[in-house]
């Protein structure tokens, strides 16, 4: 035998051998240099909160740092874009809330289409809104409302926190649920809707929890009802909207996305440490804080929910003829 042939053999022992010894897989591998995570507001919400609790876990799960960019703008379509645009190799991700799913509803002629270009990676936790109004509002109940906007058609005034935006669509469904003609009034954000809601300049907003908890806590507003299905424990006293409006359910949305094309190994692996990450008491009591409802699963649990939430608020920005400013 020649020495060519002995070393042709050895290179196939050697690769037959091969599978007995684990190798690396680029989940494995990852991440191997720090990590971006794409916000498409501004500092200081629930969203912006809820990205830095979850990126610190996963910092310290996987060993790379998780770095939160802010880029507000455009009803997040600027965020999403940039995620989008960028590698998709797990090293950009982006926060997913529902004004990524709604914004193609929205405004004309983006230049993506979030549903198909985004890959979902998993959910993290559920924003309930509360149901307000000012004080001085006759009504107390969601019953007495409903009455009261029937027998005063177009007089009732909704503050949101800006037109296409979750508040804003709470009030559309609400009216078509309800069958009640009330006025949106659109503000430029929370501070300003709810300046106007204490000074009794409107009548009520729908917003979530952590911008009203604690004005309806102090009683300078009168909750009325919270808009998941079952009561939480944020606000104990106060009852679901869809006690009274069956089908009325409104949540905010945190989870995380990667842009099309993103090794599935990532993705799973991502999952699991998110999964992990969420249920550790630290983040349970932070979330709970936040009035957020724990919202875990798998990529394809999270790909159907985006899809249902997609269904529903397409025919209510239909049915209302919602554009963004």
């Amino acid at each position: 035998m020649t020495l060519q042939r002995r070393g042709v053999l050895r290179l196939l022992v050697a690769a037959a051998a091969a599978p007995a010894v684990p190798r690396l897989t680029r989940a494995d591998a990852y991440p191997s240099r720090p990590v971006h995570v794409i916000v498409g507001f501004g500092p200081g919400g629930s969203p912006e909160i809820i990205a830095r609790l979850i990126g610190q876990t996963l910092s310290q799960h996987l060993g790379q740092p998780f770095i939160i960019e802010n880029r507000p703008g455009a009803g997040t379509t600027i965020a999403t874009e940039a995620v989008i645009r960028s590698t998709p190799d797990g090293y950009t991700l982006l926060l997913v809330t529902l004004p990524n799913v709604t914004s193609g509803m929205l405004y004309e002629r983006l230049p993506f289409d979030f549903m198909s270009d985004v890959v979902p990676i998993a959910s993290i936790s559920l924003l309930p809104q509360v149901m307000v109004l000012n004080r001085n509002f006759p009504a107390k109940t969601i019953p007495e409302f409903i009455a009261h906007a029937k027998a005063n058609p177009g007089k009732i005034n909704m503050a949101s926190t800006g037109s296409g935006n979750l508040s804003h669509l709470s009030i559309e469904l609400f009216k078509i649920l309800a069958g009640v003609d009330i006025v949106h009034v659109p503000y430029r954000g929370a501070g300003p809707a709810q300046t106007d809601l204490l000074g009794g300049r409107v009548d009520g907003m729908f917003d979530t929890i952590p911008a009203l908890i604690e004005p309806v806590r102090s009683g300078r507003l009168h909750g009325i009802a919270v808009t998941t299905k079952r009561r939480l424990a944020a606000l104990p006293d106060l009852p679901t909207v869809d006690e009274f409006v069956q089908g009325f359910e409104v949540n905010g949305l945190i989870g995380l996305g990667a842009p099309k094309g993103t090794p599935a190994e990532i993705v799973l692996r991502l999952n699991r440490e998110i999964n992990a990450a969420v249920v550790e008491p630290p983040i349970q009591a932070r979330l709970a804080e936040l009035g957020a409802v724990t919202f875990t699963g798998s990529p394809e649990d999270f790909t159907q929910f985006l899809t249902r939430e997609a269904d529903k608020w397409g025919s209510v920005i239909r049915t209302a003829h919602i554009k963004a400013d």
